[in-house]
């Protein structure tokens, strides 16, 4: 599976109040969440933000509150991943939950800048940075893919459920 898009980078300690601000947390919708994806640290975000593009984060991405409303804010806005030197636990496995690849990378703060074109290769474990460029990640694992490719973990349970 791979991802391809522009990268935003928002470096460390990026938090749940950054990406999706306490006041739409009464927010029901995932698209309407969507529409206000990143608006704590970067107001314009959704309006310029484009279908697979790829957050790039620092140490500590989604610190804050457990509310599975981040991820679900950067889901609905299109953001096709999002890679950091390091997730937060809770964001990190909200966001697998609901089908956002969240990946580890070393340096990708650093590596990557806001409006570079990205390519995630998650099965392979490569970045590939403006055609040239490559970082490495640890590859998804097949069955983490199984549930990403699925939409999420309740997709994932709902298809299978059957085999079990």
């Amino acid at each position: 599976m791979r991802i391809k898009g522009k990268a935003w980078n928002y470096g460390d300690d990026v938090n749940t109040d950054f990406i999706l601000p306490g006041i739409y947390l009464e927010l029901t919708d995932p698209d309407e969440m969507g529409r206000h994806a990143m608006e704590g640290i970067d107001p314009g975000f959704a309006g310029k933000v484009q279908p697979g593009d790829i957050v790039i984060g620092g140490r500590n991405f989604g610190l804050g509150s457990s509310r599975e409303h981040a991820p679900i804010a950067l889901k609905h806005s299109g953001v096709g991943a999002v890679v950091a030197e390091g997730f937060a636990r809770i964001f990190y496995r909200n966001a697998a939950n609901l089908g956002l690849p969240a990946l580890e990378c070393p340096d990708v703060s650093k590596e990557i800048k806001t409006g570079d074109t990205v390519e995630v290769d998650l099965t392979e474990g490569v970045i590939t940075v403006n055609g040239g460029k490559q970082l490495w990640f640890k590859p998804v694992p097949e069955f983490m893919m199984e549930i990403l490719e699925a939409g999420g973990l309740r997709e994932y349970i709902k298809k299978n459920r059957d085999k079990w």
